[in-house]
């Protein structure tokens, strides 16, 4: 065995529940000091992670037969995945949690839905959840499965509460496209953004900084209302702005699902993110990255 290959078996194992566009990012940051294994339930993506430096693992969180070759595996964890569609708890996350090493690293990516509707305030990570929604319940559900799995097994957890995600290929091009309406500016909520490389550089931060048992906002540092939001990214792309309609109109046109996420108005504080985890945002505002974007073309 070649020295290159002795240094690649005595690096730490890590392991990634849920490789999805967020992982694949972050590999290029891991794969210098982890050996990394990446979860897939789709056997075509293992020539694409191998292609990326991880070593694919087929299994499914569905199937928790399939979990077992995972058992003890790596002490270092991060966990991606999201819940089921259906249902009220996460049971994916108690299939993970069953095979879980004790004295494990966990960083799991949340969402800030948990929060529910919060009428616009400002506040940080000491605010008490209060899904809305049986998506957000889902994730409360496998926040506290976390929680109840680190005090047993003496593991460290992180929580990353993540809001909407955004990249250059992940904007809301065909929904303007499309001329979707979004509430007029009487009536608009308070959202908040984080962009998909930012994220990366966030959960493997909180790998080698974040505090035992510790919740972050991985937020950026935008002060937006949705509509400001799509306003500035037609703006940016030479699309027209959506139409502006009342939620009573907007009820009549657009879907349940599209009209929760305009049902819920929150600004969570970053100083955590900043102070604990020492992160400088490439993007530090929506505004940034289209600023760059308009430049770069």
């Amino acid at each position: 065995m070649n020295k290159i290959s002795l240094q690649k078996f005595r690096r730490p194992r890590l392991l990634i529940i849920g490789c999805g566009d967020v992982g694949m990012r972050m590999l290029p940051l891991l794969t210098p000091y982890f050996r990394v294994f990446a979860v897939t339930s789709q056997p075509a993506r293992c020539a694409e992670l191998r292609a990326r430096g991880a070593q694919p693992l087929v299994a499914n969180l569905d199937q928790p037969a399939t979990l077992r070759r995972l058992r003890g595996l790596a002490h270092t964890v991060l966990h991606l995945a999201p819940p089921a569609a259906q249902g009220g708890q996460d049971v994916r996350t108690r299939h993970l949690t069953a095979i879980l090493p004790e004295r494990a690293q966990v960083v799991y990516v949340s969402t800030t839905g948990v929060y529910g509707d919060c009428g616009g305030a400002r506040f940080d990570e000491t605010r008490a959840v209060a899904p809305a929604t049986a998506r957000a319940q889902r994730r409360v559900d496998a926040e506290q499965m976390l929680r109840q799995w680190a005090r047993h097994a003496c593991g460290q957890l992180s929580i990353l509460r993540v809001p909407g995600i955004y990249a250059a290929d992940r904007l809301p091009l065909a929904r303007l496209q499309a001329g979707t309406p979004a509430l007029c500016a009487a009536e608009d909520v308070h959202t908040n953004h984080i962009h998909a490389d930012d994220l990366a550089r966030i959960v493997v931060a909180a790998l080698f900084r974040a505090r035992p048992q510790r919740i972050y906002h991985a937020v950026d540092d935008s002060a937006m209302k949705m509509g400001e939001y799509f306003d500035a990214v037609a703006d940016a792309y030479g699309l027209a702005r959506p139409p502006r309609l009342s939620r009573a109109e907007l009820r009549q046109v657009v879907t349940p699902a599209l009209l929760s996420f305009m049902s819920e108005s929150r600004q969570l504080e970053n100083r955590r993110l900043r102070r604990e985890l020492g992160m400088r945002l490439r993007y530090p505002t929506v505004q940034a990255f289209l600023q760059q974007a308009r430049t770069a073309a």
